[in-house]
């Protein structure tokens, strides 16, 4: 009768640390997330997510992925900022939000992220798919328009393949960093 009462005991402990050692892992593993997957710029990500509908997910992926929070980041396609922005998209999201283009900063990282958002908000209108407001985002939303029309590359709507290997890439890694943001905005 002790060795059984022993070996529930141990049973019992045995089982405690488990279970205190799964926390632990699960706590590093957010620590680390965390350290990659920074969330900065917090206050323009949540007020511009919730004026354009864009989930703030989407928003640090696309963020993470196009600069690595650097601010005064530049393309070698002369894109520029946080969401790297092409100058001709700022001009034109600009005017349709009725901001002077030339008195604000493409570089400010709260003009950034509006716009970036705006942006992202519009094509969600287009596309309804993120994967494919990805694409639009790297390649353009003409060309993705050209490749939903297009058996090869389209079917109902949904990009089946994309023909631009670095556009692939790109929406592959953006699926990917919304999902790590996803986690860590639920934690």
């Amino acid at each position: 009768m002790k060795q059984a009462v022993k070996r529930s005991a141990v049973a019992i402990i045995l089982v405690a640390l488990a279970i205190s050692a799964g926390f632990l892992i699960q706590k590093l593993y957010y620590a680390v997330q965390n350290k990659n997957y920074p969330k900065g710029y917090s206050e323009y990500v949540e007020k511009y997510s919730a004026q354009y509908n864009v989930p703030e997910e989407v928003i640090y992926a696309v963020i993470k992925v196009e600069s690595n929070f650097v601010y005064n980041a530049r393309s070698y396609k002369s894109a520029h900022g946080l969401m790297q922005i092409m100058p001709g998209t700022y001009e034109w999201l600009c005017g349709k939000e009725g901001i002077d283009p030339d008195a604000q900063s493409i570089d400010d990282p709260e003009i950034n992220i509006r716009i970036g958002t705006c942006y992202l908000s519009y094509l969600y209108g287009q596309f309804e798919i993120w994967d494919t407001v990805f694409a639009a985002y790297n390649a353009g939303h003409g060309i993705v328009r050209q490749w939903l029309s297009d058996e090869r590359y389209g079917k109902d709507g949904h990009l089946i393949n994309i023909p631009y290997p670095e556009t692939a890439a790109y929406v592959k890694k953006v699926s990917s960093a919304k999902a790590v943001y996803e986690k860590l905005l639920a934690e």
